[in-house]
């Protein structure tokens, strides 16, 4: 779903759960999963982040922050579902999709 959002790969930042923005009466929410929503801007369509239900824990897109010094490339996830028509050069922490819902599953209870 990131690719068909954006047109290409999300690059994102965790910023945690305790996240504000000014003006939040021009955020909408894309209920987008059972377990996460995106927000985008209502006046010019902007994305703004993807959200966790169950922890509140907030991804923004890196290009939204006017200083990106710091910023680290470390991670990929669903790079099982990755196009054949770009590879990162960085060595990251890949990750399938299989992988990453696993995380988020709740724990099996065995009788």
């Amino acid at each position: 779903m990131c690719r068909k959002w954006g047109g290409g790969a999300l690059l994102a930042v965790e910023c945690g759960s305790d996240v504000s923005f000014k003006g939040e009466e021009n955020i909408g929410i894309y209920q987008s999963s059972e377990w996460a929503e995106r927000g985008f801007c209502k006046q010019c369509g902007s994305h703004l982040f993807y959200r966790l239900k169950q922890n509140n824990q907030y991804y923004l897109p890196a290009g939204i922050f006017d200083n990106d010094e710091g910023l680290m490339f470390e991670h990929q996830v669903f790079i099982d579902e990755k196009p054949a028509y770009y590879s990162f050069a960085n060595e990251t922490k890949n990750m399938t999709g299989a992988e990453l819902f696993a995380q988020f599953a709740p724990p099996s209870s065995q009788s």
